[in-house]
């Protein structure tokens, strides 16, 4: 549809032109929730809070499901190598994980729990530096408490409160709140 892609298009360059402002138009005009450049992130009281609410089982279920996925992405992981051949060449390849890497978990009714571990999980074992996440605020502003949960226990490094268009320019580019990423 062409009226969606030009109405993405202007998100993006509104976010890579006007950073933080245009996140927060944003969120106010979809998600309808007020925040400021100083709640975008969610704050690690916000997390602990989470463990609170969310149940033991559902807890174990998460911790149970990112030890799967954690080991079934160690098989995969390449090693660097490098060999002399004959008549001094050499060959080899060097595996470099990305520094930043950013994470796009979709908000609407139910949280996607998934969506977390198998984002995050495999950048991390991946030796990816930073993972960073972003997901769209409740109407309350708040964020899943699941999400929050599983987000700490799979590694992600950041939280923010950001939905749409406006959460993968802000990795894409960067703002004043949210950092560029490689990935």
């Amino acid at each position: 549809d062409e009226n969606i892609t030009v109405t993405v298009s202007g998100i993006i360059d509104d976010v890579k032109k006007n950073g933080d402002t245009a996140i927060i138009k944003y969120t106010k005009e979809f998600d309808k929730v007020n925040l400021s450049s100083e709640n975008l992130k969610v704050h690690e009281s916000e997390i602990d809070e989470a463990y609170g609410v969310v149940g033991k089982d559902l807890k174990n279920i998460i911790r149970r499901a990112k030890e799967n996925i954690r080991d079934f992405h160690l098989k995969q992981k390449e090693n660097s190598w490098i060999q002399a051949e004959k008549e001094g060449i050499i060959t080899g390849q060097l595996v470099k994980p990305l520094e930043k890497a950013g994470v796009y978990v979709p908000g609407g009714t139910a949280p996607i729990i998934s969506s977390v571990l198998m984002n995050v999980i495999p950048a991390k074992t991946a030796g990816v530096s930073k993972v960073f996440m972003a997901t769209p605020p409740r109407k309350d502003g708040k964020v899943n408490p699941a999400i929050l949960v599983a987000a700490r226990e799979a590694g992600v490094d950041c939280i923010f409160r950001i939905g749409g268009a406006q959460a993968i320019a802000a990795f894409a580019f960067g703002t004043g709140s949210v950092p560029k990423v490689d990935k």
